[in-house]
């Protein structure tokens, strides 16, 4: 992460995680001169996943800033130099010499045939190999065919490219001279496998639109980086996953009826007894009994990946956008604990505190749009996850009871689970909703088997 010059040390962007390749700066928190210490927050930064403070694993006074509000830098990148030793070098001391190296660099064999000509006829032996290629790769050769050049392949070789259907004009050799070995050809029916792939999966071309300022004022305002996440997400996930929802209503009287009960309870634990807490155990319990469901689809190998964990993505509206932090081991967690994490989480989601750490491993993820009054919804995969459970509004319906022979009024909440038809077929989908609603009617059976 740091280099070390003398007393001055460069500290670099360490890693940041998983598939994150680069950060935006949003703020600058120190100037040169300032004495930075071991873990002071340095700068600001906004990832694909979340912002944070980016804290300094070197300490000394600070002699150059290599970033500025705005920037865009990757893991590797200089962010700031200090003086380990708590002194700013004079101007003097600055690691001027490094350029002196250049001199020998500029001597390269060109300038020298340039200048000395006599040289000259010296350089033509080194010329001479290069006609005698060009003359074997002549068109009397391979007429008609001006694009192919000469081959160095073995018989072997050649008929093994025959065999694998590869053209060996195509591939390049890493032997001596050029020189095509089985593995090149191996190599290149590889990579020509998965380019097809790669096309495939690219994200198309975005259809042009038209000069709306012809039509009016207008204002132009830029994706943040976690909306161009967010969008690149989406659309890979919808492009490359086949999609089916099944919407369910549950009847949740019951339920509320125990969480208003509880919910003192939950309250001097320090949390929240919401529908979005016990939803979480009720899924995690659902998620053990459909294992299938807690998966992950390995495409390139035909493989369905079983987790043995169950750790439950939470979709959370932040003035940012949509973030999905993750609660870890929700089978294993009673109801209070599951909902003080989730009031933590959802808290710290929206003042942007969350670390990277907390974003990585879902294995499901259950999103509840009821607060904002929606009903029955179509919510997208959160990849690499195959399925998806969305929560509705609840409202006061009437229900036939057949017991009593009338309408009785009951609490009724939409969900709608999204899945991978690749992974699941819709009876499979049925059953794990099926599972779900029934936990949800009578939750002392689930307290008693979970």
């Amino acid at each position: 992460m740091a280099s070390a010059a003398g007393a001055l040390v460069d500290f670099l962007l360490p890693d940041l995680g998983e598939e994150i390749e680069e950060a935006d700066v949003l703020q600058v928190h120190v100037a040169v001169g300032d004495e930075v210490a071991l873990e002071q927050a340095i700068l600001e930064i906004e990832t694909e996943k979340a912002t944070l403070d980016l804290p300094s694993s070197v300490a000394g006074v600070i002699t150059a800033i290599h970033v500025g509000v705005g920037d865009t830098i990757r893991p590797g990148d200089p962010v700031i130099t200090v003086n380990s030793a708590g002194v700013v070098p004079a101007p003097s001391a600055t690691p001027e010499p490094t350029p002196a190296p250049a001199p020998p660099v500029v001597e390269t064999p060109q300038p020298s045939p340039q200048v000395e000509a006599p040289p000259a006829p010296a350089a033509a032996p080194a010329a001479a190999p290069e006609p005698a290629p060009q003359t074997i790769a002549a068109p009397p050769l391979l007429a008609g065919e001006p694009d192919r050049r000469p081959v160095f392949a073995s018989p072997s070789v050649r008929r093994f490219a025959r065999q694998i259907g590869v053209d060996v004009q195509s591939v390049a050799g890493s032997g001596p001279g050029g020189r095509i070995s089985e593995d090149d050809v191996k190599r290149h029916a590889r990579s020509r496998a998965v380019a097809p792939a790669a096309a495939a999966t690219a994200e198309p071309a975005p259809a042009p639109l038209p000069d709306f300022a012809e039509f009016g004022p207008i204002e132009r305002e830029p994706l943040t980086r976690l909306r161009r996440t967010i969008k690149r997400n989406m659309s890979a996930a919808w492009r490359e996953i086949p999609h089916v929802t099944l919407q369910h209503s549950a009847d949740i009287t019951d339920l509320d009826s125990v969480r208003y009960q509880y919910r003192e309870r939950v309250a001097q634990a320090g949390g929240k007894l919401t529908v979005t807490a016990i939803m979480l155990k009720v899924v995690a319990a659902a998620l053990r009994a459909h294992p299938r469901v807690n998966s992950s689809l390995d495409a390139a190998k035909d493989a369905l990946i079983l987790k043995r964990y169950v750790h439950l993505g939470v979709a959370v509206d932040t003035p940012r956008g949509l973030v999905v932090p993750v609660i870890r081991d929700v089978d294993r967690k009673n109801i209070i604990r599951i909902a003080v994490e989730l009031g933590d989480v959802s808290a710290r989601a929206r003042s942007g505190d969350l670390t990277l750490e907390e974003f990585r491993g879902s294995s499901f993820t259950v999103t509840n749009l009821g607060g904002l009054g929606t009903g029955h919804f179509t919510p997208v995969i959160h990849h690499p996850n195959v399925a998806i459970l969305g929560i509705g509004r609840a409202e006061r319906r009437p229900v036939w009871d057949d017991e009593q022979e009338l309408w009785v009024s009951r609490l009724i909440m939409p969900l709608s689970f999204t899945f991978d038809h690749r992974v699941m077929d819709g009876a499979d989908g049925a059953r794990f909703m099926t599972w779900i609603s029934d936990a949800i009617r009578q939750p002392l059976v689930l307290a008693l088997e979970g």
